[in-house]
Order: C-alpha cells, then sequence, then structure tokens
C-alpha cells in the first residue's frame, strides 16, 4: 500500500506539472503601441501688438519671440508654445516687384516635404475688404512641417508661415497636435492685417 501510495501521489504530481507546463503554451499577442494622451487648453487669442508692418491674433498659450535664426530678417517672429514644443514660423518681406518669386519660394519650401508627405492639399483665402490673400498648404505625413502658408497684399506685403514641432515627426502620435495647432494657424492666416 505504501509503495501504490508513491505511485498514485508520483502520477498526479506529474500530472500537475504538465497541466502548468503545457497550459500556457498559447502565443503571445502583442499589444499595440499606445501614445501619451496630450491636453489642449481652451481655444483664446489675443492680437500681437508691436511696430510691425503686420498684425494678426495668437493663441493665448502663446509667446511670440524675435526669430534668432542666422537667416532672419527684420519682422521675423516665433508664435511660441512651450509645453507643447511647437512653433509658427513666422517670416516677413517687402513684395514690390518681386512677388512671383516669394510665391515660388513657398511653393518649393512647401513640396521639398513631398518626399516624407502622403499628400499635400491647398486651400486659397481670400478677404477682398482687407487686401489679404494667400494659399494654405496641408502637408499630411511624417513631414517636418504640416501646415505651411503665406498671404499677401498683392503689392506691399508678403508673410509666410509654417508650423514645426521639435521633435521627431511620426504622424500617428502628432496627429491631434496637428490638428489643434492646425487650427492655430488657420486663425493665424485669417486675422493678419496689415498696417499701412
Amino acid at each position: 500500500m505504501n509503495n501504490l501510495y508513491k505511485v498514485l501521489l508520483f502520477i498526479i504530481l506529474l500530472g500537475i506539472t504538465c497541466f502548468f507546463l503545457f497550459s500556457c503554451s498559447s502565443d503571445s499577442v502583442p499589444k499595440p503601441r499606445g501614445y501619451y494622451r496630450i491636453g489642449f487648453p481652451e481655444k483664446d487669442y489675443r492680437q500681437l501688438s508691436n511696430d510691425f508692418p503686420y498684425t494678426f491674433s495668437y493663441p493665448v498659450y502663446a509667446s511670440i519671440e524675435p526669430d534668432k535664426s542666422r537667416l532672419a530678417e527684420k519682422y521675423w517672429v516665433n508664435v511660441y508654445f512651450p509645453s507643447y514644443k511647437a512653433r509658427i514660423h513666422i517670416s516677413y518681406k517687402e513684395a514690390q516687384g518681386r512677388l512671383d518669386s516669394l510665391v515660388e519660394d513657398t511653393y518649393k519650401l512647401t513640396y521639398k516635404h513631398a518626399g516624407k508627405a502622403d499628400a499635400i492639399s491647398q486651400t486659397v483665402y481670400s478677404d477682398s475688404e482687407n487686401r489679404v490673400y494667400g494659399l494654405l498648404y496641408q502637408v499630411k505625413g511624417n513631414a517636418a512641417s504640416s501646415y505651411q502658408f503665406y498671404v499677401t497684399d498683392s503689392v506691399k506685403h508678403f508673410l509666410r508661415g509654417a508650423l514645426y514641432f521639435s521633435v521627431t515627426p511620426n504622424k500617428d502620435s502628432l496627429a491631434p497636435a496637428v490638428d489643434f495647432f492646425g487650427e492655430d494657424v488657420i486663425k493665424l492666416m485669417e486675422t493678419v492685417r496689415w498696417k499701412n
């Protein structure tokens, strides 16, 4: 009986061991990659006040800083969103006699992103009452800049803008931020006014 008890105990332990070894043999399924949830502030705008030949509305959660790049010219600024590592680079040039070349430069700078872009769409903007005419480019995909635009009065003023994030472009993780700040780019573009 003692040997029979030992054999039964051995068989039971062997069965339990086999059960635990082979019961977890299903293939593991990787979890999809997730991204952090980004909280955004409520939309509210204020007017740019300076001695520049232009003005526009920009978000209250942004600050205006002078462009300190080596190519920067007078009246160039950045609309800076410090909490989101984002900037709208604003450059201004006098358009007299060279409007065609300035528009062409904007086109070339936008389409430099075509290699990484899934698509580039264009939206024409026209506000004849305030003499503001332009074009908005939306660059979809893993491009460095998702929104670019220019506005002009067709005679004297030319203002160009581009939205950039100081992170590696990833269309999936940046999509909520691109959508949110894209609205700010459009608002800025629509509220440009010439001072003279």
